[in-house]
């Protein structure tokens, strides 16, 4: 399917980009429902979307991605209730993103890629709003991530042997795999040490373990190196946020930043660019 949307696209250029856009789009209104319900220990299938202010069922022409915050301006047609634009972000987020993949990677890797964000975005939403990233996501993650790195040896940047290889595990796939694994483990590891070492000194818990199965999941999509990455990127971000934050006269609610979305941030900047990153910083370190 992906190949031959790819050779369409080729003829036709912008039929690829709209088609993956309006696919993102659809996905990001179910990852909406998986944000909202999941922590609830609600069904994401049933029953049907609902107004938030009523309760009535919602329309299915009020259920079209993006367009349907727009054309409403925020506000339900059963009740007149404001929802949030959040739900039109994810949905235009996760649009972006896919068509970025579409446009960066062979079409393999951007079946990976897809599926890498869609958790990143999903795991950075629910730890926003309640502080947690559940397990399902991060532990299931990262043995999706373990999978796909054994199946699609570019995902980490190994090219895929010919058909026909004697060997019944190429070497591609067997590289691509331990690199998942060193970043599974190192990646967690790492911030492990990090949170017990920062919880000595601060007398409390510095950091859920959830953010230390996170990195484990990022690690299995990124290698180590991304999963480093993502600990001290995405210690600068939260630290330029709460610097924000100052400025602007504002506090984080109750005080506390989730690490969460920090981490996926840094994430998704080194997916997209990690090869340029890591010579950059190789380049750098040897002079």
């Amino acid at each position: 399917m992906l190949s031959a949307l790819s050779e369409l696209s080729v003829a036709f250029p912008w039929f690829g980009w709209v088609a993956i856009f309006v696919f993102g789009a659809c996905v990001g209104s179910f990852l909406n429902v998986v944000i909202l319900r999941n922590p609830r220990g609600q069904s994401v299938l049933r029953p049907g979307s609902r107004c938030d202010g009523c309760a009535a069922p919602i329309l299915w022409r009020d259920k079209l991605p993006i367009l349907a915050w727009l054309f409403r301006r925020g506000r339900a047609r059963c009740c007149d209730a404001r929802f949030s634009f959040r739900y039109c972000a994810v949905e235009l987020l996760t649009a972006l993103l896919f068509l970025v993949c579409w446009l960066s990677f062979p079409p393999l890797k951007t079946l990976c890629a897809v599926a890498f964000l869609s958790l990143l975005i999903v795991a950075s939403f629910i730890d926003q709003d309640h502080r947690i990233i559940p397990d399902w996501l991060t532990i299931g993650g990262a043995a999706l991530g373990l999978f796909l790195s054994l199946c699609v040896p570019e995902l980490h940047g190994f090219l895929s042997e010919p058909m026909g290889s004697e060997s019944p595990v190429p070497l591609a796939h067997f590289r691509a795999f331990a690199s998942s694994a060193a970043g599974l483990f190192i990646g967690s590891g790492l911030l492990l040490w990090i949170a017990l070492v920062a919880e000595v000194f601060m007398k409390k818990e510095a950091m859920g373990f959830g953010d230390v199965k996170f990195v484990g999941m990022i690690g299995a999509f990124c290698g180590w190196q991304g999963a480093v990455f993502a600990i001290f990127g995405g210690a600068i971000l939260g630290t330029l946020f709460v610097g924000a934050l100052r400025l602007i006269g504002k506090r984080a609610p109750n005080g506390q930043i989730p690490f969460g979305p920090m981490l996926a941030a840094a994430a998704t900047i080194y997916f997209f660019g990690g090869g340029t990153l890591t010579s950059f910083l190789g380049n750098f370190t040897c002079r």
